[in-house]
Formats: C-alpha cells, sequence, structure tokens
C-alpha cells in the first residue's frame, strides 16, 4: 500500500518529528520515567551491548518472518503494546492506530485507559485486537470490561500487573494533566479511587491505595471467567512466572513497563533469559521495553522471547502521521528484521537461537 509520509526513514525520524509536535506536556507524559530514568535508559542499553554472528550463503528462497503465536497465525512477530490516552497525540486517536496496525498486519493490544471506547475501535479496524485490561476496585466494573471485550470480538486478555502505583517526576514538573475531551472512556462510571489527603507526618501510600491493588487470587479469578486467552504483563521475576503458568495464564509479558513504574529495575531484555528457562517452553513468552530496531526483535528471539511487542515508537509515528505512520513505521520495523534475518543466514523466526550472537550472555544459572 502506498500511503504519503514525511520523510522518516526509521523509528528515530519519527521520534524527532513527534516531539516537535506534540504539546510539552503531553511530551513528558509519553517520554516520563521513574526515578532518575535508569531503567528506562537501561532498556536501550542493553540491547546495544548485544552482537550479532552473520552467516553467509544461506538458502533464503523460502524466508518469512510469519510466527505461530497461541494458535494466531501473524504475518511477524511485532506487536503494538498498550499505550493509554492515544487522542492527546492524534485527533483520531486509537481509531488511526488500529487502522495503522491493521494495515501493517500488527495485533494492537487496546488500553484499559484508552481515550476511545474498545467497542469504537473495533468497528474502526479488521485487525487483530487484544485488550489489555487494569483489575479494576470494584470487581463488577472489572467483569464488565472483560465481558465488553469478549462481545466486541478481542482475541486475548493482557492482564498488566506490574502498575499499580507509579510516580513520575517529569510528569509532575510539566504540570501534566488530561486535556478537555481526553479521558478513559472505558472507564466511565467507575467510582474514583480514594486519594490520600493527609499531610507530611502520615503515610504517603500505605493504607491508601495499597489495598485495592490487585493479587494473585484475582488472576485465578479472571482465568475462571473467560476462555480467552491470558498474558500477564509485567513480569520480571521468575518465581512470578511461575505462579503465574501455576494460574493458569496462557503467556507471559516480560516488561518493566518501559522504566515508567519503578527504577532501578534490570532492562527487560535481561530479565528474559530466567524468565524463558524457568517457563521451558510450555507457555510463550513476549517482551518489551527498549526495542528500536529490527536487529532488536532478532536479538530479543535469540534469548528465547516467542514475539515482542513495541510502545512509545509507534506513538511517536501516531503523532506524525496517523494511521499511516503507524503503519509506515511497523513496516520499517519489519523491513529491518527481514534484513537482520538474511544477513545472519536465518530464514525463518523458529531458527533463531543464542548461536546468532556473537557473545551470547551466560545462560541462566540453574
Amino acid at each position: 500500500m502506498q500511503l504519503h509520509l514525511p520523510e522518516a526513514y526509521d523509528l528515530s525520524d519519527y521520534e524527532a518529528l513527534a516531539r516537535e509536535r506534540v504539546p510539552a506536556a503531553s511530551w513528558a507524559y509519553l517520554a516520563a520515567a521513574a526515578g532518575d530514568g535508569l531503567t528506562n535508559a537501561a532498556n536501550r542499553a542493553a540491547y546495544d551491548r548485544l552482537r550479532l554472528l552473520p552467516r553467509v550463503l544461506s538458502d533464503l528462497s523460502k524466508a518469512t518472518t510469519r510466527i505461530n503465536l497461541m494458535g494466531f497465525a501473524l504475518e511477524h512477530p511485532i506487536l503494538l503494546a498498550p499505550v493509554a490516552y492515544h487522542r492527546l497525540f492524534h485527533p483520531d486517536g486509537e481509531l488511526a492506530t488500529a487502522q495503522g496496525a491493521a494495515i501493517a498486519q500488527a495485533p494492537l493490544v487496546v488500553s484499559t485507559q484508552a481515550s476511545t471506547s474498545l467497542e469504537e475501535v473495533r468497528a474502526a479496524s479488521r485487525g487483530q485486537l487484544w485488550f489489555q485490561l487494569y483489575i479494576q476496585p470494584d470487581w463488577g466494573f472489572t467483569v464488565n470490561l472483560l465481558r465488553r471485550a469478549e462481545a466486541a470480538g478481542y482475541s486475548a486478555v493482557v492482564l498488566t500487573v506490574d502498575a499499580p502505583v507509579s510516580l513520575r517526576t517529569q510528569e509532575r514538573r510539566a504540570g501534566f494533566s488530561l486535556p478537555p475531551g481526553v479521558e478513559a472512556v472505558n472507564l466511565a462510571g467507575l467510582k474514583p479511587r480514594p486519594l490520600h489527603s493527609g499531610g507530611i507526618g502520615s503515610s504517603p501510600l500505605f493504607g491508601t491505595a495499597l489495598p485495592h491493588t490487585p493479587l494473585w487470587g484475582d488472576v485465578a479469578r479472571l482465568r475462571s471467567l473467560t476462555r480467552l486467552p491470558i498474558l500477564l504483563k509485567g513480569v520480571l521475576a521468575p518465581d512470578d512466572a511461575s505462579r503465574a503458568l501455576a494460574e493458569g495464564v496462557d503467556g507471559i509479558i516480560v516488561s518493566n513497563h518501559g522504566g515508567r513504574v519503578l527504577d532501578s529495575l534490570p532492562a527487560s531484555i535481561e530479565a528474559l533469559p530466567r524468565i524463558v528457562e524457568t517457563l521451558e517452553g510450555r507457555i510463550p513468552v513476549l517482551v518489551d521495553g527498549g526495542i528500536r530496531r529490527g536487529t532488536d526483535i532478532l536479538k530479543a528471539m535469540a534469548l528465547g522471547a516467542n514475539a515482542v511487542m513495541i510502545g512509545r515508537p509507534y506513538i511517536h509515528a501516531l503523532a506524525v502521521a496517523g494511521a499511516a505512520g503507524v503503519a509506515h513505521a511497523m513496516h520499517v520495523l519489519r523491513a529491518e528484521l527481514e534484513v537482520a534475518m538474511a544477513l545472519t543466514g536465518r530464514p525463518t523466526l523458529d531458527t533463531v537461537n543464542r548461536s546468532i550472537l556473537f557473545d551470547p550472555p551466560a545462560p541462566p544459572a540453574p
């Protein structure tokens, strides 16, 4: 499909162009990281440390990026991670994102905090959609969100569990607040969570927000309520991956939430091998955080990922060129992945393993 696009040749171009277009407060919301941004920076640096080993004279006559993920036949292993409030970055918001994702044949995970209703997003796109769920303090409201996603034809549930609380100074310095007309429309009617009103000398958090955070029992409860595949997003500890498997989840997404919730966490790609080793192939493992190149995708799959997710980069493309930008950014990533596969002699993604890395990290300790 031919698209009219600005001069953007890779994801870094889209980021630079987006920064010129997005209001400063909205940019602060998108770019913000927890603490000093150590985890956010580590996500990128960890990929840069990995090197690929080229192989020559390989037969690429039947090369393909196709994969099978939980029974879904996908043209490539790149998914769009859940990001809230797309209308902060483009007037058409999630509608444009969904249309662009469909053009690029990339599954889109629609956020609970989308600025467009999950039903409207589904109606705007023929592409594959998954629904990202935050368990709400009102369990009945949570179940209603699940039923709405099922009724609208979403294919899977991504349960995010790593962000019950967060503190991002960059947003606060910028004075970020949602502008008129942008809100989490899927949460309309939900009773607001009580906010702590105490001053200095009282607990800033404990005893207020934390009693409302989800527990392992809620994962089991959710599992009992739907036949849709459930993926747990935000897992870095092998013990949590084991527990998730025991609770019946269908997939794990290794993620540190883009470095947005707690600083000093490991890069997602650093945590990935231990999760893969723990699960021993019993359920798929995806990873997000720091992916900016097709070579990054290949590195993630070399360390055991079944697929990857990107977040901020497609929002940059959305801000620059709407649906066309999203489609083009995904196409660029796929092209880079195919080049990397060709030059490392891997015609299919199931042939990618640690041997593709020049100096692979040591396998996890038993």
